[in-house]
């Protein structure tokens, strides 16, 4: 699954200014993987895996900032989740059972 959001932001922005703020979000989040800079995240590179990639591009032409995340919807959007989130319930490490890829990529 693929995600894209558009949002016009209240001041200028440099790409350091976004990147920052998602590292500082997401630095202890161990499924979620910031791609580098003008690369979007694609689904071929999650599928079979919890992981969500997060990207994003400033269009400094229509002062407009577009978010982008990619998922594989039946691992991270369902079952990969739900065993994430009993993990945490349970004490457990937070991947446990996830780092696996089930099929060839």
């Amino acid at each position: 699954m693929l995600t894209t959001i558009y949002a016009t932001p209240a001041t200028p922005l440099a790409p350091t200014d976004i990147a920052d703020c998602y590292r500082g979000a997401y630095a202890d989040k161990p499924f979620i993987r910031l791609c580098p800079e003008n690369r979007p995240p694609d689904t071929l590179h999650v599928r079979g895996t919890n992981y969500c990639d997060i990207g994003f591009k400033i269009d400094g032409h229509a002062n407009r900032l577009i978010l982008m995340a990619a998922i594989d919807n039946l691992v991270k959007g369902a079952a990969g989740q739900a065993v994430q989130n009993m993990n945490i319930m349970l004490g457990l490490d937070e991947t446990a059972g996830l780092l696996s890829v089930p099929y060839p990529l």
